[in-house]
């Protein structure tokens, strides 16, 4: 597998592969024109992969160019809205054109998750814990993307739990944290 184009409107004639921290160039250098990197690659005789990961507003479009030149998607966009994965379904069932969504980009979160769908068939309540160092990046994307998942297998969790009736409940450790930094600045005074 070998990288063919790379775009982005910023960094417009750069080498690809330094700024990526690569030690030797690529010598690819970074186009602003999505047309005519799909063009190029879709003329070569290797098989062409797109991997989209940029804004979630303009990740159909460049799909569905993507599938106009024969050419099959990888999505990684992590805020991408649940109506535009079933446009992008539908799209690429009507164009016989495969098109993987991934939540994630790492292994180890993917394994993650579906640990947690094999585990939920086997338990009644459902409980998502993170902890972050900054509470602004609460609940994170894979978080929210084990709630989904688990929240479409058709069960419904936390049923003793009257008080809500969200069928999965993630918590953050915001509030534990901050008691926690309330009791050690006490723990001082």
């Amino acid at each position: 597998m070998e990288v063919a184009g790379a775009i982005d409107a910023n960094l417009v004639g750069q080498d690809a592969g330094k700024i990526c921290g690569m030690e030797e160039a690529l010598e690819i250098p970074i186009l602003n024109d999505l047309t005519m990197v799909l063009g190029s690659i879709a003329q070569s005789k290797a098989t062409g992969v797109v991997v989209e990961f940029t804004d979630p507003s303009t990740v159909y479009d460049n799909v569905k160019q993507a599938a106009a030149f024969g050419l099959r998607s990888v999505v990684y966009v992590p805020k991408i809205r649940w109506d535009t994965v079933t446009a992008l379904s539908g799209f690429c069932e009507k164009a016989s054109m495969g098109c993987l969504v991934a939540p994630t980009l790492s292994i180890g979160s993917v394994l993650l998750q579906q640990a947690a769908i094999q585990a939920a068939f086997h338990y009644n309540n459902v409980e998502i814990v993170e902890s972050r160092p900054d509470p602004s990046e609460l609940p994170s994307t894979d978080a929210t993307q084990i709630a989904n998942n688990l929240s479409d297998l058709g069960q419904r969790y936390n049923r003793e739990d009257i008080s809500t009736d969200i069928p999965v409940s993630m918590e953050n450790l915001l509030q534990l944290y901050l008691h926690t930094k309330e009791d050690d600045i006490r723990s001082k005074v």
